[in-house]
């Protein structure tokens, strides 16, 4: 029994188990460190933890300013420097009286003009030169002779006024050319000197086209007439071969004029248009010293009688042609 007591009682320290192994299960528990392993723990985490913190924080608004900062510095313009007109601007505006503040300004306004279409005056001075270039090409003979006729009186009046006459195609078209050449002239003449300026050229200008061939055929059918009258044919065709070779002459002679008068400034355009009033003049005296020395050949007659027949036929018939003109601008009625 004591043994058996003995033997039971020898489990009582294997009770014990449960401290061994709470003794074990201390030893397997980390042990506590010192003080100030935990502090450098501490202080490493803490540090850390801020440097990162602040790192983090830092640089993400750094960039964005200095992006900012870079995109502003783009986006600024340059000064530019100031220029000559600024500079002259500046000192006018310091130096006039006018352009002080709190002096009275004054405004230089032109009235608006009404836009007009021209155009079409291009297609008719090229419509002109192209009829006198392709005369001049078709008929290169006719205006040699037309021209040596012109510049030498005693060799047209026997040779030249035949081989002339013989041509009527020729001689008819540059009579047209002659009454269109006038008539534009004329009508140049009223638009540069403001007159008619309401008038619509594509009526007024076949007008006086039609105005000059008029006036010269009457002329041409009375001075047939005359000479049919008084039995002085031969001398009646002398004379029109004069006065119809200067018309030629002129209508050839205005075209340069025609182009200066259409497309030229105002003061070379009024310059031109003296010039050419001058030629005109000019051609008019030279047909009259042609025809006095050939009507002395053939009548005897005074001077006075000569005198009378240029202020009847020639000189009232423009003065008539005037006073109408110079009705219609003025009054606007014909």
């Amino acid at each position: 029994m004591a043994q058996t007591a003995d033997s039971t009682a020898v489990p009582a320290p294997v009770k014990k188990k449960p401290a061994a192994t709470r003794v074990a299960s201390d030893t397997l528990r980390p042990k506590p460190r010192p003080a100030a392993t935990a502090v450098r723990k501490d202080s490493t985490r803490t540090i850390r933890k801020d440097t990162v913190r602040a790192a983090t924080a830092a640089l993400p608004a750094d960039t964005g300013a200095l992006k900012k900062d870079s995109a502003a510095l783009a986006a600024a313009p340059k000064p530019r420097p100031a220029s000559d007109y600024d500079l002259y601007m500046k000192k006018l505006a310091q130096e006039n009286m006018f352009l002080k503040p709190g002096k009275p300004s004054f405004k230089d306004t032109n009235p608006l003009r009404p836009y007009r279409d021209m155009d079409w005056l291009v297609y008719l001075v090229g419509g002109v030169l192209l009829l006198l270039s392709i005369i001049r090409l078709s008929y290169t003979k006719y205006f040699v002779d037309l021209f040596r006729a012109f510049f030498n009186p005693t060799l047209s009046q026997r040779q030249l006024k035949d081989q002339l006459s013989q041509a009527p195609f020729p001689n008819m078209l540059l009579n047209a050319f002659f009454a269109i050449s006038l008539g534009v002239y004329l009508y140049l003449v009223l638009y540069r000197q403001q007159v008619f300026p309401q008038a619509e050229p594509w009526l007024l200008i076949p007008g006086l086209v039609v105005l000059v061939a008029a006036v010269y055929g009457i002329k041409y059918v009375m001075l047939r007439f005359c000479g049919w009258l008084f039995g002085n044919s031969e001398l009646a065709d002398a004379y029109i071969f004069i006065l119809y070779l200067i018309n030629k002459i002129l209508g050839v002679l205005l075209v340069p004029f025609l182009v200066v008068l259409a497309f030229c400034d105002v003061e070379i355009a009024r310059t031109f248009l003296y010039i050419s009033i001058f030629f005109i003049v000019l051609l008019v005296v030279y047909r009259y010293i042609r025809s006095y020395s050939l009507v002395r050949q053939y009548l005897s007659f005074s001077k006075l009688h000569f005198f009378l027949y240029l202020c009847a036929f020639e000189v009232a018939p423009v003065l008539i042609l005037t006073k109408v003109l110079l009705n219609i601008w003025l009054t606007g009625n014909p």
